[in-house]
């Protein structure tokens, strides 16, 4: 692999060594040339280990800017809060996705059970977590990130133990509601934040972040040979074990925070939320997650029976999830990669749309089980697509400052789709049979592609996070004012509680040593 190359090298954070926040701009090469990774690779280790380094590159094969890192690596308490808070993630996570998969099956003996209960049961979870997500991470504020994640999955316990004893249908769906109600992601994603470096929470953040994957594909295996071996409640226990176990890694393992990190690009500002309603662009991209995990819960409220119909053991379900989930990655990878390159994201994202309206056809029409597979293989082919896409596209549309107000309308809006999928997918089931949900989910997957089509995709940008010193919003306002004309900054948000500074910089445009000044002459 080649990568052609124009080296300028600003260095923009500094290591405990060096006295100064940040240093000036620094030339190293003015050099056009190409290279292969390897020489990259010693480039980048040749580098002075302070801070990261933003370098004007034009690579062959990923995208036309690319910001090459040279970070510290991961130190001992970042390592340790990753693990831990991802264990954490993933193991509330794997117990709220295991009911897909087994629940319109094994369900059947519960008094009151029919379709739209399968639904109702299924979604449940999403409407406690969409109402409970911002005011959780404004509550973590308050009274500490532990305490709120020790609350929320004690309710998670508590919801699992209700649904493991339930003996009607309506009882496990007051414990889905109960083990919904434990929304702490946004509690975990700032204590993440609280524990680890500015130059370093990116991974730390993407490590939590692979984790619901990962805990999806397990759920999908795990959730059908669990119910074989112990039955629904079997799957109830477990998920309750597992919580507990979670609460232990927060009670002993994960570190206590000893300071915060700035809130306003983790969790949700209140000042802030009714501009994210306004805002034309983040609105689309909510409605975009609603509608997929809507179209995600109502497919899994059918398919099980579906499946079933077709002599396909319930046991043997996860013998088609594994390997469905495994080759969907390897058509969405090639995808995304080639979006990246030719700056074809928004072409590539309709693309993945009309993937999903193409998979509730073949299923509206699957008159076998291969094509139910098929129907499977095309849908988390362009789910997985999406799923990927539009929490990056939503942290790029984010104004700046407020990207936590952004991503926490975005995980309500995204709870608040599988409980409207659960519900409208066992109505429809109800009134109408199995097969008219997909017929359904293809008009819904219609309607989201036109609404797309009006979408834009905004240029890629770097975020800065800088100190400032002033005590008046006049004060912020002036130097907003001149930040904002400096070249290659797109936008500027100045927060007095926090004392910091957010920027939008074009990396290629952006020179933080007159920003530096600006703020340094502001400050006096």
């Amino acid at each position: 692999m080649l990568y052609k190359y124009t080296l300028g090298c600003a260095v923009i954070a500094s290591d405990k060594r060096i006295k100064a926040a940040y240093t000036p701009p620094i030339r190293l090469w003015p050099a056009v040339g190409r290279i292969s990774l390897s020489q990259w690779q010693a480039l980048l280790r040749a580098l002075p280990p302070a801070g990261f380094f933003m370098l004007n590159c034009r690579p062959v094969y990923f995208e036309p800017l690319v910001l090459a890192v040279r970070m510290h690596h991961l130190n001992a308490l970042e390592k340790r809060a990753a693990v831990a808070l991802a264990l954490v993630f993933s193991t509330r996570m794997l117990g709220l996705f295991m009911l897909l998969p087994v629940f319109a099956l094994y369900g059947e003996q519960l008094a009151g059970f029919s379709p739209l209960w399968i639904g109702l049961a299924i979604g449940a979870y999403g409407l406690t977590q969409a109402m409970l997500q911002i005011p959780f991470g404004w509550l973590s504020d308050k009274i500490g990130r532990h305490r709120v994640m020790l609350l929320g999955l004690a309710l998670f316990v508590l919801g699992s133990v209700v649904a493991a004893l339930a003996e009607s249908v309506y009882l496990v769906t007051l414990g889905r509601v109960l083990q919904g109600a434990g929304a702490i992601s946004g509690a975990v994603l700032a204590l993440a934040a609280d524990l680890t470096r500015e130059e370093q929470r990116p991974k730390v953040m993407a490590i939590i972040g692979a984790t619901i994957g990962l805990s999806f594909a397990l759920a999908m295996v795990l959730g059908p040979l669990l119910a074989k071996l112990a039955g629904l409640s079997g799957v109830f226990w477990f998920t309750a074990v597992m919580a507990v176990a979670a609460m232990l890694l927060v009670a002993f393992v994960v570190p206590k925070s000893v300071s915060k990190a700035p809130a306003a690009e983790t969790l949700a500002l209140p000042q802030s939320l009714a501009a994210m309603f306004r805002h034309r662009q983040l609105l689309q991209l909510d409605l975009g997650v609603l509608l997929l995990h809507l179209m995600l819960t109502a497919m899994f409220v059918a398919l099980p029976p579906l499946l079933a119909s077709q002599q396909f053991a319930a046991e043997q379900h996860w013998q088609l999830y594994l390997p469905v989930l495994l080759l969907s990655f390897v058509f969405m990878v090639p995808m995304m990669l080639i979006a990246m390159r030719r700056q074809q994201e928004k072409r590539y994202f309709l693309i993945n749309i009309l993937l999903l309206v193409i998979a509730m056809l073949i299923a509206w029409q699957a008159n076998s089980f291969w094509l139910l597979a098929l129907a499977l293989l095309v849908f988390f082919t362009g789910f997985n697509f999406l799923e990927a896409s539009l929490p990056a596209m939503v942290s790029r549309v984010a104004p700046a400052g407020q990207r936590g107000s952004a991503m926490g309308i975005y995980s309500s809006s995204q709870f608040f789709g599988a409980f409207l999928g659960g519900l409208l997918g066992g109505a429809i089931a109800q009134h109408f049979g199995f097969m008219a949900v997909y017929g359904a989910l293809a008009v819904i997957g219609l309607v989201w592609l036109i609404i797309a089509s009006t979408m834009q995709v905004p240029a890629r940008a770097q975020r800065l996070s800088l100190p400032v010193a002033v005590s008046t919003e006049q004060q912020a306002g002036q130097l907003a004012a001149r930040l904002s004309s400096l070249a290659g900054v797109q936008e500027v948000t100045i927060l007095l509680a926090d004392q910091r500074c957010y920027l939008k910089v074009s990396s290629q445009q952006f020179d933080i040593a007159q920003a530096q000044s600006l703020i340094a002459a502001g400050n006096q």
